[in-house]
């Protein structure tokens, strides 16, 4: 499970490493060297394992086709998925959409989302993060409405 948060920077080239938790998940539960980045509605990227990605896919072939609300997450999710190898130094190469899309230009943040990552800018994830701070008795109340 992806669990944690970590800061990285990213290089020149749109690089930037992979927590050294978030590998060792990778190469022991997923034995993959490949995360699946893409973006959806928040101002961040999510990252999925390889066999995490395919089981949504699975999941979302399924759903109705001509369904706006399917067309509309095929869309924005699928669309925008890249398959992003990781290099020998843990790194992967983020492409310039995606950079752009989250605003990713120097400081990331890795949010561990237990089968999912999500790579934020810094200073957005700290934006959210105080927000969701500031309304503890919400997100209380959303964990007791799903019986958690």
């Amino acid at each position: 499970m992806f669990t944690g948060r970590y800061e990285h920077t990213v290089d020149s080239k749109g690089r930037v490493a992979i927590p050294s938790k978030f590998r060792e998940v990778l190469a022991g539960s997923y034995a993959d060297d490949r995360l699946i980045i893409t973006s959806f509605i928040d101002p961040c990227l999510i990252a999925y394992p390889v066999s995490e990605w395919r089981s949504f896919e699975e999941r979302i072939r399924t759903l109705p086709r001509f369904d706006p609300k399917v067309l509309q997450l095929k869309r924005v999710l699928v669309s925008g998925a890249t398959e992003c190898p990781i290099d020998g130094n843990g790194r992967v190469l983020i492409p310039p959409v995606l950079r752009q899309f989250a605003g990713l230009e120097r400081e990331v943040v890795w949010a561990g989302m237990v089968d999912t990552i999500e790579i934020w800018a810094k200073s957005a994830w700290e934006k959210m993060f105080a927000e969701a701070r500031g309304n503890v008795g919400a997100l209380g109340a959303a964990l007791g409405d799903l019986g958690l």
